[in-house]
């Protein structure tokens, strides 16, 4: 096939028959192999990983050399995924899942704590229920090492580029445009978070820029309102009672506060999704909002109503009660809880990760009281 007959072929999801082909390439890079033996032998791997290499790469081939469909890949993930959950939380709850239709495509647009778990846990959620699991928005900040896209790109991952300039820019903006109404028109659900990077202070807020970008491919056919009805747009609230990445979070915000800057080091993005998906999540809560059916004309109005629903569908926990301090009911033990995550920062960094996890009780207040 062309490039002009599969004008997504840079930034979409593999195809069934290019599995094969991405997992051989997985298995032969050998960064990828040295990671998964660091992984599964912490204490050897440094002295004996070179031996130990060849045995990894066997085990993995044995595990994934049946693999020809993006299907029976998710599907190896999904058993990795139900062990993570069961170590990592209390609990996984969802709601507002049994009002939508199986059959229907959607625009899941969801708030942004978690580089990784966010869409998985969508994913969970919708696997549980019988549904087709979503494709997912990726930046291509995260994917600077090869093999990392490939298995993103296997997981029903596509590539959002962050990194162009200019004109560059506005053509992977467009095309970005293109492929999701081309996805959701062609049965396929999709994930997308409501800004570019995480709300680090807990602070839930949809960029209108995000939406601007999905009417950019189809301003000359049709108005901003009739772009966001077709798109079948959800609004999704994800909430954790403990955030794995709170202390590196709240230690950023602190050091762009008082030093006005804050310099990532290399692979900090890369240890984050791993912190996040191996961390103490505590109680999990997925909500689904109610399809926007109503016309918003502007990219600010449809941002309020998606900033509404996921301020008022959050599940508080007692995590975020006690950090805003309307716990009356709270025990010993969940107190004891969030004040060990604030005492592993110091100083300013302390209040910033209590604010951090009052903000959703005050947005949810906000919304009420409007």
């Amino acid at each position: 096939m062309t490039d002009q007959q599969d004008p997504y072929k840079e930034i979409r999801p593999f195809n069934d028959s290019e599995v094969a082909d991405a997992l051989l390439n997985i298995l032969h890079n050998d960064e990828f192999l040295t990671a998964v033996t660091r992984y599964q032998f912490p204490k050897l791997s440094s002295s004996i990983g070179w031996l130990l290499k060849p045995f990894v790469r066997i085990a993995l081939a044995a595990k994934i050399g049946e693999i020809d469909s993006v299907y029976e890949f998710q599907m190896l993930v999904a058993n990795y995924m139900k062990k993570m959950i069961g170590r990592s939380t209390t609990k996984l709850t969802c709601s507002g899942i049994d009002e939508l239709d199986p059959e229907e495509s959607y625009l899941f647009i969801s708030n942004h704590r978690d580089i990784a778990m966010d869409p998985a846990f969508v994913n969970w959620v919708r696997h549980q229920y019988g549904m087709d699991t979503v494709r997912i928005a990726i930046g291509d900040n995260l994917l600077r090492k090869p093999y990392v896209s490939d298995i993103m790109r296997l997981n029903k991952s596509f590539i959002v580029n962050r990194s162009a300039t200019g004109r560059e820019m506005m053509k992977a903006l467009t095309q970005l445009s293109s492929y999701i109404d081309h996805s959701i028109l062609g049965g396929h659900s999709i994930w997308l978070a409501q800004r570019e990077g995480r709300a680090k202070d807990g602070n839930d807020a949809t960029d209108p820029a995000i939406l601007k970008m999905l009417y950019m491919a189809h301003r000359k056919s049709r108005s901003f309102a009739e772009q966001a009805k077709r798109l079948n747009i959800v609004p999704v609230s994800i909430s954790y009672e403990y955030d794995p990445c709170d202390a590196l979070k709240a230690n950023e915000l602190h050091a762009k506060a008082t030093d006005g800057v804050y310099e990532k080091s290399e692979y900090e993005d890369i240890s984050s999704i791993v912190k996040g998906i191996t961390g103490d999540k505590g109680h999990v809560h997925v909500a689904f909002g109610d399809p926007i059916d109503a016309d918003f004309d502007t990219p600010e109005e449809l941002a309020a109503e998606i900033d509404r629903q996921i301020h008022e569908n959050y599940y508080l926990h007692p995590s975020n009660l006690i950090a805003a301090g309307r716990s009356d009911d709270a025990t010993a033990d969940q107190k004891a809880g969030l004040e060990a995550r604030i005492n592993s920062v110091e100083g300013g960094a302390q209040d910033i990760l209590r604010q951090m996890y009052a903000n959703p009780v005050l947005n949810q207040a906000t919304q009420t009281q409007e």
